[in-house]
């Protein structure tokens, strides 16, 4: 069982402790998983998938006592096994396990300051899950999003007016807190890659971001827009 004995402290501590069990969980959930699956008996009583610091797994009962040294992962994942799809089985444990994780990390951290709270997050963040090693699928970044409703106060939109942004969504290079996602946003009308040297403009219906070029849109105009809608949104409209 998962216990906390020796309870780490420091942000560095932490993130090990984290990722020795992760790596206990990885490897049930992969290298070893047939043993995993022979544990995970239905016919058995509740039983939970733990990690433990010194990177070893057990299948378990949990413990009795309430509450328990250290919050508990989900219980009962043998009764499903034989339910689903062993893949289906599998990312569900995987996704359980990964928030079992996190909760474990900041049960620990829950003393730390804010700053080292979020610099926790952020080393456990760099890591996929395991779910998305399990299941194969690669993490996705989120689109650039830089909509005035959230971030109106802080920022301007590209344009030669520095006039503040209205709520037509822009994309501008001084947005580059996702510079990955920002190169892989392609033009809804000339398939082109983003540039941040070129002005942009998303639909406000399918989210779906041009250059303003294409569509015949400036900084200027945008301005003046409180609902953009592309070319295709708005042939779409006019059709019903």
């Amino acid at each position: 069982m998962a216990t906390a004995s020796s309870s780490p402290r420091t942000v560095e501590e932490i993130f090990k402790d984290f990722n020795s069990r992760r790596s206990a969980l990885l490897r049930a959930l992969t290298s070893e998983v047939d043993q995993f699956y022979i544990f995970c008996d239905p016919e058995k009583e509740n039983l939970s998938l733990y990690g433990h610091p010194n990177e070893m797994w057990e299948v378990a009962a949990p413990p009795e006592e309430v509450p328990p040294e250290l919050p508990e992962p989900a219980l009962g994942i043998n009764f499903a096994r034989d339910g689903m799809h062993r893949k289906d089985w599998l990312s569900l444990v995987a996704v359980h396990s990964d928030c079992w994780l996190l909760s474990v990390a900041f049960y620990f951290g829950a003393r730390l300051s804010h700053n080292d709270r979020k610099r926790l997050f952020s080393l456990i963040n760099d890591l996929p899950t395991l779910y998305e090693v399990v299941t194969g699928r690669k993490a996705t970044k989120d689109k650039p999003n830089v909509d005035s409703r959230s971030k109106s106060k802080n920022s301007t939109k590209r344009s030669i007016t520095g006039q503040s942004r209205n709520n037509t969504k822009l994309l501008e290079p001084s947005y580059e807190e996702d510079e990955d996602s920002e190169h892989n946003t392609l033009c809804g009308s000339c398939g082109d890659n983003y540039n941040a040297d070129e002005f942009w403009i998303g639909c406000d219906i399918c989210e779906q971001w041009y250059h303003g070029k294409c569509v015949k849109i400036t900084p200027a105009k945008a301005e003046t827009i409180k609902q953009y809608k592309c070319p295709s949104c708005s042939f779409k409209k006019g059709k019903q």
